[in-house]
């Protein structure tokens, strides 16, 4: 059977919102000597999500905006919404028919009075699943670009690859984003 590579797919939701953020995408793709393994799909995965996570600080040091710190809460909401993406043959912002938040409440990252919450989604194979070109994708995405860009302090990246809607070696990446007032 021959290998198919999809083209990158995306969704974004951000709850209580996030400040609007303009710059287009152009310059604030950080170069491959900034932040080095943007295209190597066989590096582990813990690599490419720290590519992943220099991206955003990159895009967010270009315009003077203070980096995301990882936060381990979001990192395990972000996990477990590619598991519920795989699990549930759904890519969606309510994979399984959970809630947005279902998996930032659960980690207990939205356990306090105030905070802000933010989801980015995207899918691809082969080249389009590379840490650089979902980055691209996203940052052309004006509602994807307001999350990175937007009024968030931390983050959880993960990468998980499987089998989504019939496409074998499917790259799912979750990024989910939060702030506590």
């Amino acid at each position: 059977m021959a290998r198919r590579t999809i083209p990158v797919f995306f969704a974004t939701l951000a709850l209580l919102g996030a400040t609007a953020a303009t710059a287009s995408a152009g310059g604030l793709i950080a170069p491959p000597s900034t932040c080095p393994g943007q295209t190597k799909l066989d590096a582990a995965v813990a690599a490419q999500e720290r590519a992943m996570l220099c991206m955003a600080n990159f895009a967010r040091g270009e315009l003077g905006l203070g980096a995301l710190t990882a936060n381990s809460e979001l990192e395990a909401s972000a996990r477990e919404k590619a598991r519920d993406i795989f699990r549930c043959d759904s890519f969606s912002h309510y994979a399984c028919g959970r809630e947005f938040a279902y998996w930032i409440r659960a980690s207990g990252y939205i356990a306090t009075e105030c905070w802000r919450a933010g989801e980015n989604l995207a899918f691809g194979s082969g080249a389009f699943g590379s840490v650089r070109s979902i980055f691209r994708a996203w940052m052309r995405s004006p509602e994807h670009r307001e999350n990175i860009l937007g009024d968030y302090a931390e983050t959880g990246i993960d990468l998980a690859s499987g089998t989504l809607e019939g496409f074998a070696g499917t790259r799912v990446w979750t990024q989910h984003f939060g702030l506590h007032c």
